[in-house]
């Protein structure tokens, strides 16, 4: 493989005016659809899509790192001080010469820069979104939702950005690939929070009442998901999928051999901090910390879908809840007993993140319930 350096910001330029093509794309077609619409409405508009779009990008994302894509091309944010893989097709060439099955061969170069101009697009598109709010506010009108919302959007963005050039400067080092993956879901949570307000202000819908307790609920069974979202990226960042081979057992027993060492978090990928390489035992302990932590996330999630029976005015949102729920349960039970496919590998991250989403949703949809009166 040929050297490189990690960092090479001469194609950046070009890599930026790939994604703002792409993201024009979408603000061709919001403004075309909705040209007799208001300012208030294409601002919707633009918030639903982009939340749309970045769920897609996580999506592929994930397929990115299941295809040992992310070092695709060794540099960022470039490919070997290229705009795109053609440019870069002899140092390619002379890589999968050197190892035909090692990480960058002209397939997996492809993915990761499609997977970099997807984002660069999207960030684009929150540039928009950040830009429109700003003006509106400006102009004086109505606003279902701060501009500082977009705005710290747009800061995380940027922030998201950064931890996908380290993940791949620092050769996917297993915390910053996991922080990465939680970016992206903090990004989802951020924008459904502006969809829903957005939609709630064109629709002129106001907050569903629910009791108090219902909602702390939300909340709780939210950290939940965030921290198994956490312990499953540890999972697929470490390749610890098929460490157990079977289920409802982990490789024939109820408390397998295991090495808590996995749970180191400053470490390179397949070694521990002193330099030592990882043991099964420890790829164990990480996958099996996340089976177990996942029947009391299921359990909660399935709880709170029951209770959201008594709010009729939620009952879309409880079926997505509990539909996304059994998803993710089929999804990583096939994981293991069918050898980790990868369409299953992918829903099975894309169904995290939708849950997330959905949670996020009922959360900005739910108002306190009115205190009941002494006379009632």
């Amino acid at each position: 493989m040929t050297s490189q350096d990690l960092y090479d910001f001469a194609p950046l330029a070009r890599v930026l005016l790939t994604g703002a093509i792409i993201a024009l794309g979408p603000i061709v077609w919001i403004w075309w659809r909705h040209r007799g619409a208001t300012p208030l409405k294409r601002l919707q508009v633009l918030a639903v899509l982009t939340l749309f779009l970045s769920f897609d990008l996580v999506m592929f994302g994930a397929f990115t790192r299941l295809t040992d894509s992310g070092l695709g091309c060794p540099d960022w944010p470039g490919c070997y001080g290229n705009a795109s893989p053609i440019g870069a097709h002899a140092e390619i060439s002379a890589a999968q010469a050197a190892m035909p099955t090692g990480p960058v061969t002209h397939g997996k170069a492809w993915v990761e820069m499609i997977h970099r101009y997807l984002a660069t697009a999207v960030g684009g598109l929150i540039i928009v979104l950040t830009a429109s709010a700003w003006l509106q506010r400006k102009r004086g009108g109505s606003q279902p939702i701060s501009p500082w919302w977009p705005t710290a959007t747009l800061v995380w963005v940027l922030i998201q950005g950064a931890f996908g050039a380290l993940t791949v400067t620092m050769k996917l080092f297993p915390a910053i690939v996991t922080l990465h993956l939680l970016g992206g879901t903090v990004l989802l949570m951020l924008l459904t929070v502006q969809a829903t307000r957005h939609t709630q202000f064109a629709d002129n819908l106001g907050l569903v009442p629910v009791p108090r307790l219902l909602r702390g609920l939300v909340a709780v069974t939210a950290l939940l998901v965030f921290a198994q979202v956490t312990l499953g990226g540890w999972v697929s960042t470490n390749y610890a999928v098929l460490a157990c081979t079977s289920f409802p057992m982990c490789n024939g027993a109820w408390w397998p051999a295991m090495n808590f060492d996995g749970f180191q978090i400053w470490r390179p990928l397949g070694f521990l901090a002193d330099g030592s390489h990882i043991s099964y035992e420890a790829l164990v302990a990480i996958h099996y910390m996340h089976r177990l932590f996942a029947y009391l996330v299921i359990a909660a999630l399935l709880w709170l879908g029951w209770m959201l029976r008594t709010v009729p005015l939620l009952r879309q949102q409880r079926r997505w809840l509990i539909g996304l729920t059994l998803l993710q349960f089929a999804t990583g039970l096939s994981n293991v007993v069918l050898d980790w496919p990868m369409l299953a590998a992918v829903l099975h991250t894309g169904g995290a993140a939708a849950i997330m989403v959905v949670l996020t949703w009922i959360w900005c949809t739910a108002g306190a319930e009115p205190a009941r009166s002494a006379a009632s």
